[in-house]
């Protein structure tokens, strides 16, 4: 029975994860994989399609891919490396630095407001549940990116 709750808990999340998404997507024109990849590269600066692919848990084709469309969008620019002609880079455009900085939160602010009342060991302690299930559920072989996305992927 109690395993009947947890999957009426987890499609209730995902119901919610689906709304924001959409609304995030109608709000921005990028999808969520997209805004994550866009994200990564103004934490990370100028960097690798592997740290790309690391810091987002997504495969290095599907990055690719990514930034195929954010560099058609005019957000990211690719070069290669001086270094390493093998290596090759992406940074934010001037458009995708004022993109990048004026994205909505991936959660509902209500969610954000709530998770940052909790007390630190609240927190970690939510996060490390969520962990868990996911490890269960055999989710850290999936990408995970499109974890704010149901049904049809767009890149």
């Amino acid at each position: 029975m109690e395993s009947l709750q947890v999957v009426k808990a987890i499609r209730k999340i995902v119901r919610a994860i689906d709304l924001r998404s959409r609304e995030v997507s109608r709000l921005t024109g990028l999808t969520i994989p997209q805004i994550v990849v866009l994200q990564g590269i103004r934490d990370l600066g100028q960097v690798t399609t592997k740290a790309l692919s690391d810091n987002a848990d997504l495969s290095s084709a599907t990055v690719v891919t990514i930034l195929d469309k954010l560099e058609e969008k005019g957000l990211i620019e690719r070069y290669r490396s001086v270094s390493d002609r093998r290596i090759v880079h992406a940074r934010l455009t001037e458009k995708g630095a004022t993109v990048a900085s004026n994205l909505p939160g991936l959660l509902h602010d209500e969610f954000e407001k709530k998770f940052a009342s909790l007390d630190s060991g609240e927190r970690k302690q939510l996060v490390s549940a969520i962990e868990q299930i996911a490890e269960m559920m055999n989710a850290h072989k999936l990408d995970a990116v499109p974890f704010l996305m149901t049904g049809k992927f767009p890149d």
